[in-house]
């Protein structure tokens, strides 16, 4: 058997961020996937926040900016959002997965991926990864929404969902590339929106709805080619996931065991955005299994624990958006000024309506039409 200190389960955002800054600082570390390889089938449409790019130095050739937000209200009328100096990475998203994973094997981690991860079993003071030949000090779960890790060690689980689906195009025409393209309707994406994404060199067409309603991606296409042009388009992939918007789960660790990204919950339950939680928090994660299992310092999981921001006024948020309000009244509300407002607030604020300076924009009535005329400095 061989012996060493961190088993990272899942080699997704998190996962990779988790063991890339373990590994840098010494830690024997093993990235396991069961994917055939970095950036397969991915669940996710990429899209970074700015505070993503400011903080990982992600290659420019595999992210697209995009300053705007186009939001389209159920009737078909639209208006522009921007906030001065802000802006959108659209990604390659296979590219940055797999740019991770090269990542993290150049601080030190080995990473296996078509590893079919069955369990974990206690030995004395390791785990025996099954059916690996790895016995570990510490296991990360970093497995995505329905994680085997956390069912192995009896810790919580996601039990609320987004079902999204998101297909891929060549050669559509007419989509202004400036802009994410947002689609807000209660019939076709209820419990949350649809989208356009002018990408890195494909546009990605996708919506994401309550779990319990069949995502109707084939639906919105029909309504897109009155819209776009759509005549000599070619579908070249289509993604389809969970994802978890009920918050934190209840219990993210146990003795050498924890969990980190969309296993643990660490995914917004308005905005469904989890890449920049699983990036930094994975961060976090990494460092604190360092400094405990090489120098002695704190259980990380309480470290991490102690750096995870509540999602408790987002999670009142989404109860209120999981209510369907009408379309009728959708479009009624995106007409005023305060609810555009809101809308800002919640693209261009890393903490949404967490944000004291999303709050201080607010009160001061400042939203953007275009790139040159903003009520705010």
């Amino acid at each position: 058997m061989r012996e060493i200190d961190l088993a990272v389960i899942g080699g997704g955002y998190a996962g990779m961020a988790c063991a890339a800054a373990a590994a840098a600082r010494g830690v024997r570390t093993v990235v396991l996937d069961r994917k055939p390889a970095p950036g397969s089938k991915p669940h996710t449409t990429g899209i970074l926040v700015k505070e993503v790019a400011d903080a990982w130095d992600v290659p420019r050739y595999l992210t697209r900016k995009i300053a705007g937000v186009r939001l389209y209200a159920p009737g078909g009328a639209s208006f522009d959002l921007y906030s001065p100096g802000y802006y959108f990475l659209a990604t390659d998203t296979p590219g940055v997965l797999r740019w991770l994973a090269q990542r993290a094997k150049v601080r030190g981690a080995a990473v296996r991926f078509g590893e079919h991860i069955e369990g974990f079993k206690r030995q004395h003071d390791r785990w025996l990864i099954r059916p690996t030949d790895l016995v570990t000090r510490w296991v990360v779960g970093a497995d995505g929404a329905r994680s085997m890790v956390a069912r192995q060690a009896g810790l919580g689980v996601n039990r609320r969902f987004l079902v999204g689906v998101e297909a891929a195009f060549e050669n559509v025409r007419g989509v202004d590339g400036d802009h994410l393209h947002v689609f807000v309707d209660s019939q076709l994406a209820p419990g949350y929106i649809a989208w356009v994404v002018p990408g890195v060199s494909e546009t990605q067409v996708g919506l994401a709805c309550k779990a319990n309603r069949a995502p109707q991606l084939n639906r919105f296409l029909q309504q897109l080619s009155k819209r776009f042009d759509f005549t000599h388009a070619v579908e070249v992939s289509r993604r389809r996931g969970l994802i978890p918007v009920g918050g934190l789960v209840r219990r993210t660790s146990r003795e050498g065991v924890m969990l980190i990204g969309d296993a643990a919950g660490m995914v917004s339950p308005l905005t469904a955005g989890g890449i920049h939680t699983a990036l930094g928090y994975g961060r976090v994660a990494g460092v604190a299994l360092a400094d405990h299992l090489l120098d002695g310092g704190p259980d990380p999981a309480a470290v991490l624990r102690r750096s995870v921001k509540p999602f408790g006024f987002k999670q009142a948020m989404r109860w209120a958006i999981d209510r369907q309000p009408p379309n009728a009244l959708v479009d009624a509300m995106l007409k005023l000024g305060p609810v555009r407002a809101l809308a800002q607030a919640v693209f261009y604020h890393h903490r949404g309506l967490m944000s004291r300076a999303a709050w201080r924009d607010l009160a001061a009535g400042c939203f953007g039409h275009s790139p040159n005329h903003n009520t705010c400095p």
